[in-house]
């Protein structure tokens, strides 16, 4: 298997991809106005404790305050309360901290949403080779280190050259790692601790002790190991910094290191900026012909599979199983690229054969062994859902990549236009039973303001019939659907003077919007948002033309092309 890190420096954002076998598997954003918390430690300040709760809310300085549960308030050795129980099921919140207290932490979450990051007592201070637990008495070996005489080699070496009343657990890199590699790291990273502790006693509480690494500087660390053939870096500067990191802590790896140098973007040379556009989108094509639906909300993840365009060739029980095979394939792949974590519920098409409900499972089981980050499939439930965790660590792709709908505030939905125009007429008709004027000028999206007009503008003559009021309707692109306004109000001739913008004989220059829906020879142009109908210039749609107003209407204006209708001086 082919493995490569692409890493993009060019630009507001470092963007870090792993692909392997030439397709993206994991992506990694970091914005300097935006960088992550996860690793860093703080001296913070316990402002309110929750006994109901079983945590307590830490200011660190951040944005919003941070939640330390319970399990991880439990202090070091050194620092536990006096006699309190040194047990973690015995100890309550209350006897662990209390408000006004200052203590070092660490966190572990990214604030996801309205809620703030997750912090922890226990800090882990990751190497190259290890991870140092300054806090916690135990040696520990990466579970992907299957090989059990290495696994006990290691455990050895880690417990002979780790410090006293300290743990460790090994990394899955330092496979085949010498006694002196391991004790190098974890020296490198017990002074590391002690000038962290030393800075924390000096410091005023809220304040950041410690930084982890950049994005590049982690994906070092954690991402590049021997599977990985290359690692490609598009800016100099920090093709040198990556150079410079190596040589200190993994020199073997520097030849795995080139700088890109064409001048197509990186991401764009490696097609990677179509595969992050199809990772942010809610349907997902498998080879076969079928797809996947994931719909993420704040409570789980939900994952449909469909059949879609495959059809098999022999009998609909091995359709769906090898669907559903493929679909399991595939739904591992996009929790890892999307970095979904949380509840997972995977609805597969139903089988009836129990051996292709296993085989399924299976299929899915093995498939996650690829993803770094926890995952626990649970097995199916009675109504046949999947039922699946993935670690949540930090934010989904799709938290990072998008925002919230302006319009549908993240729902995917805005109401229908029909429902739009029915309160813009119960609205009215309350402003006309508080107001006196005799003429409005309402100013609302093109698609409302077809409702409210009708068909030859039969809908506005009831509405002027029921109010007893002139109503004039004018279009604007930029409002959205249920943005509406009205923008001028008083007696009727002031108002029409504004709305009717034009007269017959008018020659105005205009830039041709649309095909008219109706007649498909004819153009759509616009003066202040009032709509002119042009005869016979669908063909010269995007183009800006001399136009003369032929005739005027209430909520619209015809016209034709004048002279020589080509505007030279657009």
């Amino acid at each position: 298997m082919s493995k490569e890190i692409i890493v993009n420096c060019q630009g507001r954002e470092t963007r870090v991809a792993v692909m392997e076998n030439g397709k993206l598997v994991e992506m990694f954003l970091e914005r300097p106005i935006e960088q992550r918390v996860v690793g860093n430690i703080y001296k913070g300040v316990v402002e309110n404790v929750l006994p109901g709760m079983q945590a307590a809310f830490v200011n660190v300085a951040l944005e919003r305050n941070t939640f330390l549960y319970v399990a991880d308030a439990v202090p070091g050795l050194d620092e536990y309360p006096e006699g309190v129980p040194k047990t973690r099921k015995r100890a309550t919140i209350r006897e662990l901290v209390h408000s006004g207290k200052d203590i070092l932490v660490q966190v572990t979450k990214e604030p996801f949403g309205n809620k703030g990051a997750r912090v922890t007592r226990h800090v882990t201070l990751p190497g190259r080779y290890v991870v140092l637990m300054p806090t916690v008495n135990h040696v520990g070996v990466s579970r992907r280190i299957t090989e059990e005489a290495e696994r006990e080699r290691l455990r050895k070496i880690a417990t002979e050259v780790k410090p006293k009343r300290m743990g460790v657990i090994v990394r899955t890199v330092a496979t085949g790692c010498s006694p002196e590699e391991l004790k190098q790291d974890i020296d490198f990273l017990t002074k590391l601790w002690n000038s962290i502790r030393q800075r924390s006693r000096k410091a005023k509480a809220p304040s950041l002790i410690h930084r982890d690494l950049d994005l590049v500087g982690r994906a070092i660390r954690d991402l590049l190991d021997d599977s990985v053939d290359r690692l490609v870096v598009d800016s100099v500067d920090q093709y040198q910094a990556v150079l410079d990191l190596l040589a200190a802590t993994a020199p073997e790896f520097r030849e795995r290191v080139f700088l890109f140098q064409q001048q197509r973007p990186i991401f764009a040379t490696f097609g990677l900026e179509a595969e992050l556009d199809k990772a942010l989108k809610r349907r997902v094509w498998l080879k076969s012909g079928g797809y996947l639906v994931i719909d993420q909300t704040e409570a789980l993840t939900a994952i449909d599979v469909n059949t879609g365009k495959y059809v098999g060739s022999t009998n609909l029980a091995d359709t769906v199983l090898k669907t559903n095979l493929e679909a399991a394939e595939e739904i591992a792949h996009q929790l890892r690229l999307r970095n979904i974590g949380g509840i997972i519920i995977i609805d597969f098409i139903d089988m009836t054969k129990p051996d292709h409900q296993k085989q399924v499972l299976d299929q899915l089981e093995q498939a996650v062994k690829a993803d770094k980050t926890k995952s626990a499939i649970l097995g199916l439930t009675q109504l046949g859902l999947v039922e699946m965790t993935r670690q949540k660590v930090r934010q989904a792709i799709g938290e990072v990549l998008q925002k919230p709908c302006p319009c549908c505030d993240g729902t995917g939905y805005v109401l229908h236009e029909e429902v739009i125009g029915n309160r813009i007429e119960m609205d009215l008709a309350h402003y006309f039973r508080t107001h006196q004027d005799e003429a409005v000028l309402l100013d609302v999206n093109p698609i409302v303001a077809a409702v409210l007009i009708g068909t030859g503008g039969s809908n506005l003559e009831r509405l002027e019939a029921e109010t007893g009021r002139h109503i004039y309707v004018r279009g604007n692109a930029d409002r959205t659907l249920e943005d509406w306004a009205i923008v001028l109000a008083g007696n009727s001739d002031m108002v029409e003077k504004v709305a009717l913008p034009v007269e017959v004989g008018d020659v105005l220059s205009l830039r041709l919007e649309s095909v008219h829906q109706g007649k498909a020879k004819d153009a759509i142009a616009r003066k202040d948002g009032f709509v002119i109908q042009v005869d016979q210039a669908a063909s010269l749609v995007g183009q800006k033309v001399l136009v003369e107003v032929t005739r005027t209407f209430r909520t619209y204006a015809k016209g034709r092309l004048s002279g020589e209708f080509i505007d030279v001086n657009r």
